[in-house]
């Protein structure tokens, strides 16, 4: 069978969000006839009811057109509170879960077709995802060794022969203009997700689309995003992920200017390996560094 995601990131309602570029997307969703809508984070630019409300209503549009997976993102965590309250670590998820739900890592089965599940990657100020530069204190990610066994457990017991993607909200593989990793210990976040018989990640963060090959085996689409800063002042973008029993295809959807709509542009193919589950005791399988 084969499945097709739309994967969308990085919006940013508020200041930053690009309006008519989200409402042509809205309009166009109908037409692509995806199986599935992930929504990869930063719907909200700093974590307002108004940014969420908006949030919610574009995640409710696109549940007309198809199932939809929605995780938060660096910008939708009140990271702010958990400095100040001790134990805080659920109150900076407090807006998001009014507007979202409960779960912050919600997973959606495509019967017969694929296996999402996510991994929450936005935890504000935490230990795992401290660096020596002051500005990374509330923008870097961590991909905790917890997320990745629940991960791995899902996958493991999913229907054999399904495609098994994963859903992060920082880019997992190092940015081609930006030249920073989403994640914090990105070395161990490779191994932890190649580990757990990912076939297929879907992330963001970065504002620059992409495509590539972890260890020669995981194919990574990197979304880029909906708001007016795209890096490099490149074409806001989604992507669209086509999954079949052969290869897996990223599709480039870049907005026109010219024609005021997006526009497929240039696809990246990659083999698909069969992957087998991989139980959560399995070793650790070496990962090429980015």
């Amino acid at each position: 069978m084969t499945v097709q995601i739309v994967h969308i990131g990085d919006l940013h309602f508020g200041g930053l969000a690009d309006v008519p570029v989200v409402e042509a997307l809205e309009r166009m969703l109908p037409d692509l006839r995806p199986d599935a809508i992930v929504i990869g984070g930063d719907l909200s630019q700093r974590a307002r009811h108004g940014e969420f409300q908006r949030g919610r209503a574009f995640a409710n549009l696109c549940r007309e057109t198809a199932p939809v997976l929605v995780i938060p993102g660096n910008h939708d965590v009140q990271w702010w509170w958990r400095p100040l309250i001790p134990f805080g670590k659920d109150a900076v998820y407090q807006k998001y879960r009014n507007y979202f739900g409960a779960e912050l890592t919600p997973t959606l089965t495509i019967p017969g077709g694929a296996v999402i599940a996510s991994a929450l990657t936005a935890h504000g100020v935490a230990w795992g995802s401290l660096t020596a530069r002051l500005r990374d204190i509330a923008v870097k990610g961590h991909l905790p060794k917890r997320e990745m066994q629940r991960v791995q457990s899902i996958f493991a017991n999913a229907e054999p022969g399904l495609p098994r993607v994963l859903v992060i909200h920082h880019n997992l593989l190092r940015g081609a203009m930006s030249n920073r990793m989403g994640l914090a210990r990105w070395h161990r976040a490779q191994r932890r997700v190649v580990e757990a018989g990912t076939d297929v990640v879907l992330c963001g963060h970065d504002h620059q689309e992409g495509a590539e090959l972890l260890d020669g085996r995981v194919t990574v689409s990197t979304a880029g995003t909906l708001s007016t800063r795209a890096r490099g002042g490149r074409p806001v973008s989604f992507n669209f992920v086509t999954i079949d029993p052969a290869a897996v295809q990223v599709t480039f959807f870049r907005w026109d200017s010219a024609k005021q709509r997006f526009q497929p542009s240039d696809t990246a193919a990659f083999a698909r390996r069969r992957t087998e589950s991989v139980a959560p005791q399995s070793a650790a399988v070496p990962v090429t560094q980015s």
